[in-house]
């Protein structure tokens, strides 16, 4: 696909809001995905379907990671969403390739007090890093997040049910132990998360009623 064919797909994506269906929106992310540097420099960002897009792009494309995470920056500041948010962070699976470059990434955003950069780091988190070698720095990640906006809120706890799912011993140790600085509104969030949960037994869900 050249330059001039992406172009001219990209303005006919822009005429439409919200009527690009996600399947369509993948299918078209893996053919750009070879070109992602010159969509990234053309795409302006400026419809949920092209935030979308880029997300899903990022995740497909193939490069050195180095190149990646710069491109990666800076499409965060246009991440405004929990879709836009999400779609990118569970696609970037080039994470489980290369998790000390990506965890080093993601160290730079672990103090923002941005909702999204929170977001961010509390779901390519949950989606990558809940393993023998990295759950308990996840763990200490995620207490320290910013959690005054619901999106990081609801991040974070997101990411504690899984681990519920996963590290159950671990997890219930965390919650109940002094080292668990979450806020009340994160604490509340993160036990309705758990009895959602379809990864959690019922056993543990009764802990959290």
């Amino acid at each position: 696909m050249d330059l001039g064919k992406i172009k001219q797909d990209l303005s006919e994506i822009k005429c439409t809001s919200f009527g690009i269906s996600i399947p369509e929106l993948r299918k078209y992310a893996k053919k750009i995905a070879q070109n992602y540097k010159e969509f990234a420099e053309i795409n302006d960002n400026s419809t949920f379907e092209l935030r979308m897009l880029h997300a899903f792009v990022l995740g497909y494309a193939k490069d050195d990671i180095k190149t990646l995470l710069r491109y990666f920056k800076r499409f965060v500041p246009y991440v405004n969403d929990w879709a836009v948010n999400d779609s990118l962070c569970q696609n970037f699976r080039i994470s489980r390739k290369y998790p000390k470059e990506v965890w080093d990434f993601l160290m730079k955003y672990k103090d923002s007090k941005k909702e999204f950069e929170n977001r961010i780091v509390a779901v390519i988190l949950l989606s990558h890093y809940l393993n023998d070698e990295y759950i308990d720095r996840v763990i200490d990640v995620l207490d320290g997040l910013n959690t005054d906006d619901y999106y990081s809120q609801m991040g974070v706890a997101w990411a504690f049910a899984t681990i519920m799912g996963f590290y159950p011993e671990k997890c219930l140790s965390y919650l109940n132990s002094k080292e668990c600085h979450l806020n009340s509104i994160t604490r509340k969030k993160t036990y309705q998360k758990i009895r959602e949960s379809l990864r959690v037994p019922d056993e543990i869900k009764k802990l959290f009623k």
